[in-house]
C-alpha cells in the first residue's frame, strides 16, 4: 500500500461550524464557497467578511482553505472576476477552484499570483488536456469522476511534472457526466450550474405508454419509487493506497451542504484510515453512521456496474443528537442538542482520532437546573453525565430506532 502520510485530506464546509469541525477532526485543507460564482446554493456561501474569519481559523492550525469559483461564467460575470479574486487573495485564500476556461484566463491576467485548481466540472480526463490547463497556470487538476485508477496512473505519468492531481473519494455522485445535467433546469427551472439543483434524479418516476394515457407504471416496483436516475454514493476507503500509487496527492470529500456531524464523522474515519489507527471494520462502521445511500467505488475499479442506480434510498441508522459545548468537568458535560434522546439511551461520543465510545445516559439537566427524563427541543444547552473525558466539539449520536 502506498504511503498516505503526505496525501492531503480535503474536506467540505458550508459554514463556520463546518470549517471548525473539519479542521478539528483531521482535515489538512477545507474548501467552501464565497459570495460569487460558487456552485452551491447561496445558504452555503460565505460572505467576504466571514471568509476572513474562516481563513484565519484554518491558518491558525497550519491548514489550507480553497474557495470554489466554479460556475460556468456568463458574459457579465467575467469583468467582475479580477477584483473578486484579488480580494480573495488579500484575505489569504490558498487557492480557488475554477471550471470555466475563460474565467481561468481572466483570473490569471488580473490576479496572476492566485493559485488555481481546475474543478471536476471541467471533466479533465486526459494528459493532453491536463497539460493545456497547466500551461494556462492551473497548478492542480480535480479529475473527472469517470476515470479508472488505471487511466489516472497513465494521465499522471504523462502530465507535466509539478502538476498536482486531486480526486473525490467520498460522497454523493451526480448521475450525469461530470455533473453536467439539465434535468433540474428543465423540470424545476433551477440550474445545477447556479447551485440550485432540485435533485430531480432522486424523484420517483413512472412510465406511461403513448396509447394508454393516464396509466402509470412504476419503472422499479418499490414502495419508494424509481431510482433509475439516482447514483449510489462514493466510498473509497478501501482503495486509498491504489489511488495514491496512481498519482493522487489530494483526497477530496464531497458535501458542502452536509451537516457538521456528517463532516466530522467522515473526516475522522478517513483520517484514521490514512494514519492506520483503526481497523477496516471500525472505519466502515464509522462511515455507516452518517446518512448515506448504498456505497460504491465509482469508476475507479473500471466497473460501471459499481455505480448502478440506487433503488434503496437513504440509510439513516444513526441520529446526530448533539455536540459538546465545553470540556467535561467532574463527570458531567454541557451539550448543545440536535435530535432527541432520553434517560437510559446509549449514545456514542465521537472524538478526533477515536471511534465512537458508548455513553449510557443516566442524567439530563436543563440550563435552569431541572432534572429531565428526555432532552428538550433542538439547539438547547443541557448537561449530561460523562463517564470519560469529553472535549469541546465532540459529537453525540444514537441509534435511529
Amino acid at each position: 500500500m502506498a504511503d498516505l502520510k503526505n496525501i492531503e485530506l480535503l474536506a467540505p464546509a458550508g459554514d463556520m461550524e463546518g470549517i471548525q469541525t473539519a479542521v478539528r477532526f483531521g482535515a489538512d485543507a477545507v474548501y467552501c464557497g464565497g459570495p460569487f460564482m460558487q456552485l452551491r446554493a447561496s445558504k452555503v456561501g460565505f460572505s467576504e467578511e466571514s471568509l476572513w474569519e474562516a481563513a484565519s481559523h484554518v491558518h491558525a492550525f497550519g491548514k489550507k482553505i480553497y474557495i470554489t469559483v466554479n460556475c460556468f461564467a456568463n458574459n457579465d460575470e467575467i469583468p467582475l472576476l479580477g477584483d473578486y479574486v484579488s480580494r480573495l487573495y488579500d484575505i489569504g485564500i490558498d487557492a480557488i477552484i475554477v471550471s470555466d476556461i475563460g474565467a481561468i484566463a481572466e483570473i490569471k491576467e488580473k490576479c496572476p499570483d492566485m493559485e488555481i485548481h481546475l474543478s471536476t466540472q471541467a471533466n479533465c480526463m486526459n494528459y493532453r488536456s491536463a497539460g493545456v490547463y497547466y500551461d494556462m497556470g492551473v497548478s492542480r487538476i480535480v479529475l473527472a469522476r469517470e476515470l479508472s485508477i488505471e487511466k489516472i496512473a497513465e494521465l499522471s505519468a504523462k502530465a507535466p511534472r509539478g502538476l498536482e492531481l486531486e480526486a473525490f473519494i467520498h460522497g454523493a455522485m451526480c448521475m450525469s457526466y461530470s455533473g453536467r445535467c439539465l434535468l433540474s433546469a428543465y423540470l424545476a427551472g433551477r440550474s445545477g450550474n447556479r447551485g440550485e439543483c432540485a435533485q430531480s434524479c432522486r424523484w420517483s418516476y413512472y412510465l406511461m405508454e403513448e396509447k394508454r394515457p393516464g396509466e402509470y407504471f412504476q419503472v422499479i416496483e418499490d414502495e419508494k419509487g424509481s431510482g433509475i436516475l439516482s447514483s449510489k454514493e462514493l466510498c473509497c476507503v478501501d482503495i486509498l493506497g491504489e489511488l495514491a500509487a496512481a498519482g493522487i496527492v489530494s483526497f477530496k470529500i464531497e458535501g458542502r451542504m452536509r451537516t457538521p456531524y456528517s463532516i466530522g464523522t467522515t473526516v475522522n474515519a478517513y483520517r484514521m484510515a490514512m494514519d492506520g489507527t483503526a481497523s477496516s471494520e471500525e472505519i466502515h462502521r464509522e462511515l455507516d453512521t452518517s446518512s448515506h445511500r448504498p456505497w460504491c467505488t465509482g469508476f475507479y475499479l473500471g466497473d460501471p456496474e459499481s455505480v448502478a442506480p440506487d433503488t434503496t434510498g437513504y440509510i439513516r441508522d444513526w441520529l446526530f443528537v448533539g455536540s459538546a459545548a465545553e470540556d467535561s468537568v467532574d463527570g458531567r458535560v454541557r451539550m448543545l442538542t440536535r435530535n432527541p434522546f432520553k434517560l437510559g439511551d446509549t449514545l456514542e461520543v465521537v472524538t478526533p482520532g477515536l471511534c465512537g465510545r458508548p455513553l449510557t445516559v443516566s442524567s439530563i439537566v436543563s440550563e435552569e437546573g431541572e432534572a429531565l427524563e428526555r432532552s428538550a427541543s433542538p439547539m438547547k444547552l443541557m448537561t449530561v453525565n460523562a463517564p470519560f473525558g469529553i472535549r469541546t466539539g465532540d459529537l453525540f449520536r444514537r441509534r435511529n430506532d
